[in-house]
């Protein structure tokens, strides 16, 4: 059975999965008048839960969402990236990102350490994010499955970077990679492959990050917001896109479409949910019970990819949806 946590702008929901049934249970928000950023889970433990707010900076559920209690030691009330990765004999490590552009990592989600040499890169001054040009925020933190040390880090806007040592130090972006990435995903079969859905497009890399190329044949919108790999298969991709962020984010002007693309071959349209006028981008997960996309038309799983079938999760119709994640 999986469990999805869905972060929606009023709440977190936790929806548990199964053959034969699906129980939605509401949680509250962390606190009331909190904008949600982002939500993260231990893969150790699915009822240790943390979820970043954009002016309320960072809190911690014990209990799968039931109560949730403020975090101390991330100096940004604006929480706006999370993840949580295995580190070795058992243990976990947690990483948040926030706005302005900072990395933290804590072994326990309740004490955290400032990753500072980040911002001494040489691409830092010019990062900047177009609705608030005087400020950037870290978008996306992923975690090589095959090196814990090793993370992808999405500057929004401007960079993507990397440490290969758990945050001490920092190589900067690289030729090719984007400069407006929001999702990344890994894959635990395919060392040194990640892949990229960015504002500036699709990327993808074999090497760890030193070389990235773009196969775009077949996608028609270049707006790239979440993207999944298959835990089976390493070249089955699904991809949300649309033509910019206006038809991306806003319900009165959105217009955006989910896409497949499999080996080499081009990227193909996928039907069988809401696509198109009026669906905000969809947020991607998937888990052992298949791929799961979520917008403002509502929550949907696919064991295959292919067939999809809506989950009874209620979501308000102007939302832009900000976070899901199946354990």
């Amino acid at each position: 059975m999986d469990r999805l946590y869905a972060t929606l702008p009023d709440r977190v929901a936790v929806v548990d999965v199964g053959d034969d049934e699906t129980d939605v249970r509401e949680r509250t928000t962390p606190t009331a008048d909190a904008s949600l950023q982002c939500i993260a889970v231990s893969p150790v433990d699915g009822d240790t839960v943390c979820c970043g707010t954009a002016d309320h900076g960072l809190f911690r559920s014990a209990d799968a969402g039931e109560t949730w209690h403020a975090v101390d030691g991330i100096d940004h009330d604006r929480v706006t990236s999370l993840t949580c990765a295995p580190s070795g004999n058992g243990d976990v490590t947690w990483w948040a990102g926030t706005e302005p552009s900072r990395v933290y990592r804590s072994p326990a989600a309740d004490a955290w350490t400032a990753c500072d040499a980040l911002t001494d890169l040489p691409s830092a001054s010019s990062w900047a994010f177009p609705p608030r040009p005087h400020t950037h925020h870290v978008r996306w933190i992923e975690v090589d499955p095959h090196d814990p040390a090793h993370l992808y880090v999405a500057v929004e806007a401007g960079a993507l970077v990397q440490t290969h040592d758990g945050g001490e130090t920092w190589e900067d972006r690289v030729a090719g990679s984007r400069r407006d990435t929001h999702s990344m995903a890994t894959h635990a079969g395919a060392p040194g492959r990640a892949y990229c859905a960015a504002g500036d497009g699709y990327a993808e890399t074999t090497d760890g990050g030193e070389t990235w190329h773009h196969p775009q044949e077949g996608l028609a919108h270049r707006y790239c917001w979440s993207v999944v790999v298959d835990p089976a298969d390493p070249d089955h991709r699904l991809l949300s896109a649309a033509r910019g962020a206006t038809s991306a984010h806003r319900a009165g002007s959105a217009e955006t479409y989910l896409y497949r693309k499999r080996g080499a071959a081009p990227w193909d349209r996928v039907d069988g949910l809401p696509t198109g006028e009026g669906v905000t981008r969809y947020v991607l997960a998937v888990g052992d019970e298949g791929f799961y996309a979520l917008s403002n038309a509502g929550l949907f799983r696919a064991p295959d990819g292919e067939i999809w079938s809506r989950l009874p999760l209620s979501v308000p119709d102007d939302a832009a949806v900000a976070g899901l994640t199946a354990v």
